[in-house]
């Protein structure tokens, strides 16, 4: 059913990159800027990812022997540094999300550049070189983001979802590796429940989530797809849907063929066939236009 399928390594029927966005109270703040330090329940809640979620997290990879991607947020690098000491412990990787979780295509093209350097520097300081992969808050990726993450070094982003498989982004500037993710995948829309994020969907059994998890995993094993699990530790850190996790992943071991990695693995994976001339992905020009489209004007 693939148009363009890709060889994984040893074999392997698919590719599975389970990602964390460690948002902390990065968004409360962006979208409540005036009243943040009296939304304390919301507070609690977020800040239960690096305080709570995370060790649990670090823990639970490290008795697997995984290592997973985690893109965290500038601000949230400066304000939790005990968390990413964590993870890097732990030999996961770490990429960028955004300085306080802004969302660059409601941004100026000044401002979006600004912030995506602050966040850089964040990452620099902390970690100790410049981040090689990229996640826009909220998916917000611009028709400027392209050119700007290919102009600061980034080797991937992880904000798309054109294909079942890795593409190529090319702007005027170079090209950007796409690993593509899908909003089935995402646990806000499962979860996510909170009225000062605007965000109210039912409470249900992490059974539910777990279906669709697992329905979209059973569909990349069978034709050879990327599957990208875009999860946020304060929402499914928490002990049942954590719970739903371990089993999911239990399931994808059961199952067999599968090639756990991180982003930048598989990143990597991909360039190197692009290098030996094994494999060649698809590949989309941005921006792919600029509105308003010349269909919109009246003739």
């Amino acid at each position: 059913m693939l148009a363009n399928p890709i060889p994984w390594p040893d074999g392997a029927r698919c590719a599975v990159a389970i990602t964390w966005d460690m948002d902390a109270d990065s968004g409360l703040n962006w979208y409540n800027p005036d009243r943040a330090d009296n939304l304390v329940a919301s507070q609690s809640q977020t800040r239960y990812g690096p305080l709570i979620a995370i060790p649990r997290l670090v823990k639970l990879l490290k008795e697997r022997g995984m290592r997973q991607t985690f893109f965290i947020p500038g601000w949230c690098i400066e304000t939790y540094p005990a968390a990413i000491d964590a993870l890097l412990s732990g030999d996961n990787e770490i990429a960028l999300h955004g300085y306080i979780h802004e969302r660059p295509n409601e941004l100026s093209a000044e401002d979006e550049l600004y912030w995506l350097q602050r966040g850089i520097e964040s990452f620099r300081k902390h970690i100790g070189v410049r981040p090689r992969g990229w996640r826009a808050p909220s998916f917000a990726f611009s028709k400027h983001s392209l050119g700007y993450l290919i102009g600061e070094g980034f080797f991937y982003d992880s904000s798309l979802m054109g294909d079942d498989v890795p593409y190529r982004l090319r702007h005027e500037s170079g090209t950007l590796i796409e690993l593509p993710c899908d909003m089935a995948l995402d646990d806000w829309p499962h979860y996510m429940h909170n009225r000062d994020f605007r965000t109210m969907m039912p409470i249900a059994s992490p059974r539910r989530a777990g279906e669709v998890f697992r329905a979209e995993f059973d569909s990349a094993w069978r034709h050879g797809a990327l599957w990208v699990g875009v999860w946020h530790p304060f929402v499914s850190g928490r002990l049942s849907k954590l719970d739903a996790v371990v089993d999911l992943i239990d399931y994808m071991q059961a199952k067999g063929g599968v090639w756990f990695a991180t982003c930048e693995e598989i990143a990597r994976h991909v360039q190197a066939l692009i290098d030996a001339g094994t494999w060649q992905p698809r590949e989309e020009r941005l921006p792919l236009y600029d509105s308003p489209i010349p269909a919109l004007k009246k003739r």
